[in-house]
């Protein structure tokens, strides 16, 4: 039930910090904004899955869940700013721009994942 309450969390800081609408986007067809928000939650929801197998209890859990969220969200604001683009690329539905983002995400989150075991 954690698990599942901070990966809202992560939605909802997630969509707050970045300059679009994610959900608006993909409600109007676009791929780029649903390719980099899925790739950030598959990302988070690694480091998550890791803190669940590897944890001794909810605090620890907790503890580095809530530092995946941090990671994931410096790894999103220092991607943009080093690629200086990802507002127009993304709004202008570049697929390619998008599962970049994605893969970065998800890089982010096998790492987290791993440094848990």
């Amino acid at each position: 039930m954690l698990a599942a309450l901070l990966l809202a969390v992560f939605f909802k800081a997630y969509t707050w910090m970045t300059p679009f609408d994610e959900v608006l986007l993909i409600r109007q067809g676009n791929q780029a904004a649903a390719l980099s928000l899925g790739g950030a939650l598959i990302g988070f929801s690694f480091t998550i899955g890791s803190a669940l197998i590897h944890t001794a209890d909810y605090r620890e859990f907790f503890a580095w869940a809530f530092g995946a969220m941090v990671v994931q969200m410096l790894a999103y604001a220092i991607t943009t700013r080093v690629l200086n683009m990802s507002k127009d690329q993304i709004e202008a539905n570049n697929t390619a721009f998008g599962g970049l983002l994605s893969a970065i995400s998800i890089s982010i989150g096998v790492i987290n994942g791993a440094c848990i075991s």
